[in-house]
Parts: structure tokens; C-alpha cells; sequence
């Protein structure tokens, strides 16, 4: 039983997504001179609804990767998604970056740069409209990307909440694509 459960345990974990978005060199002046360290951003997911965002920083890169992984896992959430997009658009900001997400027909891709990229195909969604907007800091796109999918709504609720079937709640775009 207990190697049962070990077995489980490990493919649970090799079957996460893990990609290093961005990696940075940062200095701390001395007298003696400049030391280095490494900052990694990590982004991992399970490509069915669950995305985490790490930072890790260390003296070397494969220990900085390491430790901004072990982090994203930890951070891991949950994540609303309709089928192979998102249910509806939404604008989220962190600091002065700003993103807005759009939902888009099957077979569009995901339209996306660097950060917003790594975290939506993570996530699991396959066909989005992204737009990266005022700073292009990547550790502020990514968490506002974040921020954005944390406020995603379920289509079922939603639909509870307004008294309508889900689909009418649905974009008509994806109920067209998934009937036909």
C-alpha cells in the first residue's frame, strides 16, 4: 500500500508542467567588489486548471530554479476555465503592469507573450486573447496574469446567480463551436 501510494506520489509530480520564464543577474557591491546572485521566476501547471508562480534566489542558477520551483508548487491555485479558454475578459493589474485576457474561438492559440504565455498554457488554456499593457516588468505581468485568472468566475455559479441557464451565460463563440 505504501509503495502504492509513493507511485502515486511521483507521478503526480512528473506530471506538473515547469518553465523558467525569467532569469536575472543581480549584483551587491562590496569593497572587496561586486557579488552575483540569481533570481529565477517559475511558473508550473497542470495543464487542466491549476497554475503556481515561484521566485527563487540563490547563488547559483540551478539552486535559484530550484527553489523558485519548489515555491510555485507551493503556491499552486486553482483556476475557472471553459473548455479549451477562458470563461470571460478580464483586466487585472499588478504594480504598473497591466493585462487584459480575452476569451477566443477554438483553434485561435494562445495569443500571448513571454510571462502570459508560460501561465495560460500552464494553466491549461488553449485559445486566448492576451494584451500586455503599461509596464513590461516580467515578474508584474506574471502576477497580474495571475491576479486576472484568480478572477475568473464559474460558469455555473454564475449562471445560478443571474437565474439563466449556463448557456446563456456561455460566449456564443464556443457554444456554436462545441455544437457544431
Amino acid at each position: 500500500m505504501a509503495n502504492e501510494q509513493e507511485s502515486f506520489g511521483f507521478e503526480e509530480q512528473a506530471e506538473l508542467d515547469e518553465r523558467v520564464v525569467h532569469i536575472a543577474r543581480t549584483a551587491k557591491v562590496l569593497k572587496g567588489g561586486r557579488r552575483f546572485h540569481f533570481r529565477a521566476l517559475v511558473v508550473v501547471g497542470d495543464h487542466n486548471g491549476s497554475v503556481g508562480v515561484g521566485i527563487g534566489k540563490a547563488g547559483e542558477v540551478p539552486e535559484a530554479i530550484r527553489k523558485g520551483s519548489e515555491q510555485a508548487r507551493r503556491n499552486m491555485k486553482k483556476v475557472n476555465l471553459l473548455g479549451t479558454t477562458i470563461p470571460h475578459p478580464v483586466i487585472a493589474d499588478f504594480g504598473a503592469a497591466k493585462v487584459l485576457l480575452k476569451p477566443a474561438s477554438p483553434g485561435t492559440g494562445v495569443i500571448a507573450g513571454g510571462g502570459v504565455r508560460a501561465v495560460l498554457e500552464a494553466a491549461g488554456a488553449k485559445d486566448v486573447l492576451t494584451k500586455s499593457l503599461g509596464s513590461s516588468n516580467v515578474l508584474n505581468v506574471v502576477q497580474a496574469t495571475m491576479k486576472a485568472l484568480g478572477q475568473l468566475k464559474d460558469m455555473e455559479v454564475e449562471a445560478k446567480r443571474r437565474g439563466k441557464p449556463v448557456e446563456m451565460v456561455t460566449p456564443s463563440f464556443w457554444r456554436k463551436g462545441r455544437n457544431g
